[in-house]
């Protein structure tokens, strides 16, 4: 739904030969702050992820975040309790429920079994709990960030596990010397009551939102000031006009907007069209920094693209790209999945975990 309506905007401001911010009720900037999402692949120290942060400061970006969560204390001792092999069953069965890689099971039924039940187990009934050993762990890794990185820049956090709202205020009490600039998804998005509370117990922004479909579901959010920071994204959240609703929204409440975008070049222009369109907006993600041949994917892009942390908002008809480019989008084909523009039938009957939370 989100790309068809995208799909229909590019086309009436090709027709009308305008831009889609315009289309949207004209921009308040001209050019979009971006913040750098970034992850360390395996076990590794604060000092490496403040290095590979001060990267991509160096590159320009004046806004980071970067994962930090449960995953981290997986398999060292005293960090974690929880029901007794259930941190073996997630690691082995949904690692990507604990950010962290996992093994191989024979049985894909058995898999994907195990799987939905372990990755639709919602925050509040896992029964994991941190220790105050696994919380100075991830303080220490956090302090360590901040010695390389300084405290001048905003520092988000996400990924960080699903744990209790209780587990989650102590966490936070623990990290507020830090300066974090937000801590993301610690509750699902739809228990407003715990948002709530977790907002009221430490003085960390809370933010949630690349889940929720439709004003319609950030509405409570908003509207018991739930959060300080909504994070829609614009594949997820219905489109170019209901992003622009949300944000509006949000600012009529006061509750900040960041934009949620780990997608190509489409989706980034149609999010920066958006955000130039809206009143107030703190960054749109960028998550793609690392794959050289990302913007490659769409032909007409102004050069520089990415310039000094933000992203011109192009003034060409539409999104502001002249089409795609197959010959890159071919060459970089998932090799377990041949074919270009083919049927998606075979994508019918693909396991999927079917929640509505990260």
């Amino acid at each position: 739904m989100s790309g068809i309506e995208i799909a229909l905007w590019d086309i009436v401001g090709k027709v009308y030969q305008i831009p889609l911010y315009q289309l949207l009720g004209g921009k308040y900037r001209d050019t979009v702050r971006m913040y750098c999402d970034t992850d360390i692949e395996g076990k590794h120290s604060g000092i490496e992820m403040g290095e590979a942060l001060k990267k991509r400061m160096e590159m320009g970006f004046t806004f980071l975040k970067m994962d930090l969560g449960i995953g981290m204390l997986m398999g060292q001792e005293g960090m974690l309790s929880a029901p007794l092999g259930l941190l073996e069953e997630m690691q082995t069965y949904a690692p990507h429920v604990l950010n962290v890689q996992g093994g191989s099971v024979t049985s894909e039924m058995v898999r994907h079994q195990k799987s939905y039940a372990l990755a639709t187990t919602a925050h509040p009934f896992t029964g994991i709990q941190i220790t105050d050993k696994g919380l100075e762990y991830l303080e220490n890794y956090v302090r360590d960030v901040r010695s390389v990185i300084g405290y001048d820049i905003p520092l988000a956090v996400d990924h960080f596990g699903h744990v209790s709202v209780e587990q989650g205020i102590r966490f936070a009490r623990r990290m507020e010397k830090y300066n974090l600039a937000w801590i993301e998804d610690m509750v699902p998005w739809m228990y407003t009551d715990q948002w709530k509370r977790l907002k009221e117990s430490t003085t960390i922004p809370v933010c949630t939102g690349e889940d929720i479909y439709l004003c319609e579901n950030f509405e409570p959010l908003i509207k018991e000031h739930a959060v300080s920071i909504i994070h829609p994204d614009i594949l997820t959240c219905g489109g170019a006009a209901e992003l622009k609703r949300i944000g509006d929204m949000a600012d009529a409440h006061g509750v900040a907007v960041a934009i949620h975008m780990a997608e190509s070049p489409i989706a980034c222009l149609a999010a920066i069209h958006v955000a130039a369109a809206l009143k107030n907006v703190l960054a749109v993600e960028f998550h793609s920094v690392d794959v050289p041949w990302w913007k490659d994917m769409v032909v007409g892009l102004d050069e520089p693209f990415f310039k000094d942390g933000f992203i011109t908002v192009p003034e060409k008809p539409g999104l502001g790209i002249d089409g795609l480019n197959d010959s890159v989008l071919s060459e970089h084909i998932n090799p377990d999945i041949p074919g270009l523009w083919e049927s998606t039938d075979e994508w019918n009957k693909e396991f999927s975990n079917d929640r509505l939370w990260s």
